[in-house]
């Protein structure tokens, strides 16, 4: 289809539902907001900052590698002098392969960063009363932008919205102090709160399998009672090259695990959760890869094969008898619309990838199509995997599971992960911690809305006070 990213992206303007709530998950303080009319807020001072964090090893996807990851923050203040930060975790590599590969690593984050400073500086002195009717205005002009300084006018609008999501965190955090708001029930738009309705006590967390993770650590990593694993497929090289590469890494995996039995499932065997990235680039192909699942006897515990296809080539896969999702190709919400009527059958969310105000509106159209919706992560610091939790716990069950999904590899890629948890505001909670596989969720973690509201200190001090004039 090839259609330009540039189109300004208009609000849904979907009805608003009731919220109900999933059998046997918890109520939280429920959706009260009862102001008639948010306040006008103005951004009268902005700033930003990064730090690099290094990687335990290369990280592999998408037929590239990468070494560190670059943790952005963007602060606000408001005329009558309240503050916000947001965070945001820069994957140049996901977001636009061609922008990874045209440039040195850190080429490619600094192209990044720039859009967010440039978003910043955009955004000084407006005044706004909702994050997503402000992330509309700005958009277009930004996306322009980055085409430019990227040199990349087929820039893919991932790219953009990755950039922007400190700065929408931030945007959110300062409505909710403007307004009073002290829960992110209450920060939820009428309109998205039907996709947004659960409280799940449970959700599974999903650590991922690169290409360089050896299978005695995926043979550990069930042991210790991860049940729902996510696996990188598409490996390096020809098509070909990589088919057989693939057939064989999931024999291997199928083989060491496939035995394993979880009480997570109904009939008790473990699910596959495979990620191409856009890899194949023919449905043929990835038949054949089908085809070798079910030789092997692994095709009845694939749960989900994730953006197999480049998103160009606009392939229908209806007649595809997997649940495939679309990740990167679901840009907006316009994009996950196109994918849905295409035969994709989920929608990977990211709230820490494509902001929190494009994954409410992404989140919604899903949920009034009748097509479930899980979180995916980007490698995420940890106070970002809130960010992602927060929505993971409120959408619809996962079919065949009765939970939340929430990926989250920061654990197994981050050199100083531990240190990084450290500026989490509540990092020796039990809802921020895996057991068994699983986030145990209860009326705390609701109440405290997984600390996103809180301010952390460690990155308040690297963008506080004073500003240039």
């Amino acid at each position: 289809m090839n259609r330009s990213r540039r189109e300004f992206i208009k609000h849904t303007g979907l009805a608003a539902g009731t919220a109900l709530f999933a059998p046997g998950a918890i109520q939280g303080a429920g959706f009260i907001h009862s102001k008639e009319e948010d306040v006008s807020i103005e951004l009268a001072k902005v700033n930003s900052n990064f730090e690099r964090e290094p990687l335990i090893r290369p990280f592999g996807f998408k037929g590239g590698y990468m070494s560190e990851i670059w943790q952005t923050v963007s602060y606000f203040q408001s005329a009558g002098g309240t503050e916000s930060i947001g965070l945001c975790t820069q994957n140049v590599l996901w977001s636009d392969a061609a922008v990874f590969g045209g440039n040195s690593e850190a080429g490619g984050n600094a192209l990044m960063y720039a859009i967010t400073e440039r978003a910043g500086q955009m955004l000084h002195s407006e005044k706004f009363t909702s994050p997503v009717t402000l992330q509309e205005q700005i958009l277009t002009e930004l996306y322009d932008y980055a085409a430019k300084v990227t040199r990349n006018p087929d820039l893919r609008m991932t790219f953009v919205l990755n950039a922007l999501v400190g700065v929408d965190n931030a945007l959110w955090m300062l409505y909710a102090r403007e307004n009073g708001l002290t829960s992110f029930d209450q920060m939820i738009p009428e309109a998205y709160r039907p996709a947004l309705s659960s409280r799940h006590d449970k959700v599974a967390s999903i650590p991922l399998m690169a290409y360089s993770i050896p299978i005695s650590e995926i043979e550990q990593a069930a042991a210790e009672g991860y049940f729902f694993m996510k696996i990188k497929i598409g490996q390096p090289g020809t098509q070909q090259e990589m088919l057989e590469k693939d057939k064989a890494r999931i024999s291997a995996i199928h083989k060491a695990i496939g035995h394993v039995r979880t009480p997570h499932t109904a009939n008790g065997k473990l699910p596959y959760y495979f990620d191409a990235n856009g890899r194949y680039e023919k449905k043929k192909t990835l038949n054949r890869l089908i085809d070798h699942m079910k030789k092997i006897g692994a095709f009845e515990q694939v749960q989900v094969v994730e953006e197999p296809f480049p998103e160009h080539a606009d392939i229908d896969v209806s007649d595809i008898p997997l649940r495939l999702a679309a990740d990167e190709s679901a840009h907006t919400d316009k994009d996950a619309l196109e994918r849905i009527e295409m035969g994709y059958k989920a929608i990977a969310l990211k709230a820490i990838a494509k902001t929190m105000s494009m994954t409410m509106k992404i989140a919604q159209v899903a949920h009034e199509k009748g097509v479930p919706c899980f979180c995916a992560d980007l490698t995420v610091n940890p106070i970002l995997v809130e960010w992602n939790k927060v929505v993971a716990s409120r959408l619809a069950p996962f079919p065949g599971l009765g939970m939340g999904l929430l990926e989250t590899n920061g654990h197994q890629n981050y050199k100083n992960w531990q240190r990084m948890r450290s500026f989490h505001p509540y990092p020796d909670d039990e809802w921020t911690k895996t057991k068994d596989g699983i986030f145990t969720l209860g009326k705390d973690y609701y109440d405290k809305s997984a600390g996103i509201l809180e301010i952390s200190d460690h990155y308040m001090k690297l963008v506080q006070p004073p500003f240039k004039k």
